[in-house]
């Protein structure tokens, strides 16, 4: 079954031993969403005020099941959340049980445990989100989550959860796959690294004219173009120079995380475009591999300064004597 990966690795929920005496789920039936045509089925939505929808979009921002999923998707995810009051010393979730709902917190402080002694090893304080892992494996809850304090969460049921999240990663996998393939750079990295990329990228859009980065600014990741053009432009005395115009396949902004300086050029969309971006820490994860293919094509750039060929040219040297 498909898992969702950030930077190579699964998104968290407190785990623990997989339960000696478990029994058999209700929700024991695996998910395949290769096989799952159905867009048009009825889907959930609890009506929301705009003080409410306001609320949801905040809580769930930084939730990084929800990172790559794009605007329609996450629309249907603010749609399909309903708001749970809960008391304090309520039992949101019990360990052993069957997954239902998906849990994101607006306010309020939760303990989990786990065990037969019931042992205490995380608390969320007023933000956070727990029970995916239940959802996501068709396993029995890992952790009981009790409410220290009154509080509210957004919750979302298990089907929508499993249709809306399995799926646009499975989607999401696919392009991307295909995007990767056609990067020559990436022929060196075997499926499952190229699987692990493709998770990690997150999708970006940029309108016609839109500047992407900026000459100077301190790097947090690459680009690499799904849909569109950009230009790669230069400050000069006279004015911003084009040096490059990049299309589909090719990618950006990698200079500045090898070099680990500023970036060295502004980056501008030609018209409407779209990107699929990798995250500085990500792309010292999984990038390891290809460093040795990026330098090499560093070497024609045109607008590096001379501190920093030496450095491609050292670093490529390294790379070398690491291979030999």
């Amino acid at each position: 079954m498909l898992s969702i990966l950030c930077c190579g690795r699964r998104t968290k929920e407190p785990l623990v031993n997989r339960y000696a005496s478990r029994r058999k789920s209700v929700f024991a039936e695996t998910y395949d969403p290769e096989a799952d045509d159905d867009d048009d089925g009825a889907r959930a939505i609890f009506p929301k005020t705009d003080e409410q929808r306001s609320r949801l979009c905040d809580s769930v921002k930084n939730i990084l099941l929800f990172r790559s999923l794009d605007k329609e998707q996450m629309n249907e995810v603010l749609d399909a959340m309903f708001e749970k009051k809960v008391k304090a010393k309520d039992y949101i979730i019990k360990q052993g049980d069957d997954g239902d709902n998906f849990y994101v917190i607006e306010s309020g402080i939760y303990k989990a445990y786990v065990g037969e002694d019931q042992k205490h090893i995380h608390t969320y304080d007023n933000s956070g989100s727990f029970g995916e892992l239940a959802l996501l494996y068709n396993m029995p809850r890992a952790a009981t989550i009790q409410a220290e304090t009154d509080g509210q969460l957004w919750a979302m049921d298990r089907q929508t959860f499993r249709r809306i999240l399995l799926k646009s990663a499975f989607r999401k996998r696919k392009m991307y796959e295909a995007l990767l393939d056609a990067v020559p750079m990436l022929k060196t990295l075997q499926s499952y690294e190229r699987m692990n990329l493709a998770d990690a990228l997150i999708p970006k859009t940029f309108a016609k004219g839109e500047r992407i980065i900026k000459q100077g600014d301190a790097a947090d990741g690459m680009y690499f173009i799904e849909d569109g053009k950009v230009s790669i432009r230069i400050q000069q005395d006279a004015g911003e120079v084009e040096i490059s115009m990049l299309e589909k396949g090719q990618y950006f902004g990698e200079l500045a995380l090898v070099t680990h300086r500023p970036r060295a050029a502004s980056a501008y969309a030609v018209d409407n475009v779209k990107v699929a971006f990798l995250q500085t820490d990500c792309f010292e994860r999984l990038l390891g591999k290809v460093l040795d293919v990026m330098l090499r094509g560093m070497k024609h750039y045109r607008y590096v300064d001379q501190s920093v060929w030496k450095m491609i040219l050292e670093a490529c040297r390294e790379e070398n004597s690491q291979v030999r």
